[in-house]
């Protein structure tokens, strides 16, 4: 059974699933799409137009959906489009996208911590970790298992790949290609994420053939196409390298190496 505190308020446009929990002092505003199962356990504001998915959890404070810090924005439709299960802690804010139809996107099972910052028109996939006060500026892109440690500011239109990690409070203003680990100031890929990957059954045939990926493209002298061309030539042809090359020519900001 759905259940709303006195104290909340709803705005009468809103769609609230089966089982939400609406704790004291709540705002959700008109159009908010609230899923099966979620909580928002005090103080929590859900703005215009914004989606969570099922299972939800909103803790004291969180912001989700507000009109973002862009001086472009001239009050356009846009929203922030949650999935399943994700947690967003203490004072964390979302914020909608900036252009008429446009979404601020979040994939399941991400956990964003305290007082950190998902901007307009980011994209995160799934089990993305933000850690305490990480800040994702505007049209960040985080690909699945990243983890972004605490007071780490990304740049603008960064993007981080799939299963990278970056160590706390170091700045982020070039693409993290998939599977490393980067750290220091400059920011500098340190090795594979060896103990994340293996948390999450890499075989050991994959990580293998990582590690030659690792070291045809970082440790080399080649250049970057050359690196490439090597890769798809040499190694197996596993979705990983294959996601690992992709995200390398996409990359527009530069890599971090």
């Amino acid at each position: 059974m759905t259940t709303i505190h006195a104290t909340a308020i709803v705005d009468p446009q809103a769609e609230l699933g089966v089982d939400v929990e609406i704790g004291p002092y709540c705002l959700v505003g008109p159009r908010a799409r609230i899923g099966d199962r979620c909580r928002l356990i005090s103080m929590v504001r859900i703005d215009e137009g914004a989606i969570l998915g099922e299972g939800c959890a909103c803790h004291h404070g969180a912001a989700i959906g507000g009109p973002p810090q862009d001086l472009k924005y001239q009050g356009a439709a846009s929203r922030v489009r949650a999935g399943a299960g994700n947690t967003f802690r203490e004072f964390c804010t979302v914020h909608r996208a900036t252009g008429e139809g446009e979404e601020t996107l979040l994939g399941d099972e991400n956990l964003i911590m305290a007082y950190a910052h998902v901007a307009h028109n980011c994209a995160l996939g799934s089990h993305v970790i933000l850690g305490n006060c990480a800040t994702l500026a505007g049209h960040v892109e985080v690909g699945d298992y990243a983890i972004v440690s605490g007071v780490t500011p990304v740049h603008q239109f960064v993007k981080i790949g799939a299963h990278a990690i970056i160590g706390g409070g170091c700045r982020v203003p070039k693409d993290v290609p998939p599977f490393v680990m980067a750290a220091g100031h400059p920011l500098e890929v340190h090795g594979l994420n060896v103990v994340g990957l293996r948390r999450r059954g890499f075989s050991a045939e994959t990580l293998a053939e990582l590690e030659k990926l690792y070291r045809l493209f970082f440790r080399s002298d080649l250049v970057k196409e050359a690196a490439l061309a090597r890769i798809r030539a040499e190694l197996a042809p596993l979705p990983e390298v294959e996601m690992f090359c992709r995200f390398i020519e996409r990359s527009a900001r530069g890599l971090t190496r």
